[in-house]
């Protein structure tokens, strides 16, 4: 959901066009689930690795007031690559994919 000035976030997610968010958690998980998915990684190796990082996200979320969102994909790109370096190829791709949407 959009904040205006106005209204007040606990975790804000300051968007690549200013804007900020709430912090979903599961926008996290679905993201990194679908680039486990698009690496051909079992189901359930794909739901570890996405429930893991979503862990970390949010402990590093409940640390700060707001977070950019740029900060975070990084951050889980990172991770990613400890693990994989297709697996976050395949994270780094999700971005353009949505412009399409």
């Amino acid at each position: 959901m959009k904040k205006t000035k106005k209204e007040a976030c606990r975790q804000c997610v300051v968007k690549r066009k200013g804007h900020t968010e709430d912090f979903d958690e599961r926008k996290v998980y679905a993201s990194v689930y679908a680039a486990c998915a698009s690496a051909h990684y079992e189901e359930m190796e794909c739901e570890k690795i996405a429930e893991k990082l979503t862990k970390k996200i949010k402990r590093f979320i409940k640390s700060k007031k707001q977070a950019e969102s740029s900060e975070i994909r990084r951050r889980i790109e990172n991770e990613l690559k400890k693990q994989d370096e297709e697996l976050a190829f395949f994270y780094e791709q999700h971005l353009p994919n949505l412009k399409r949407l």
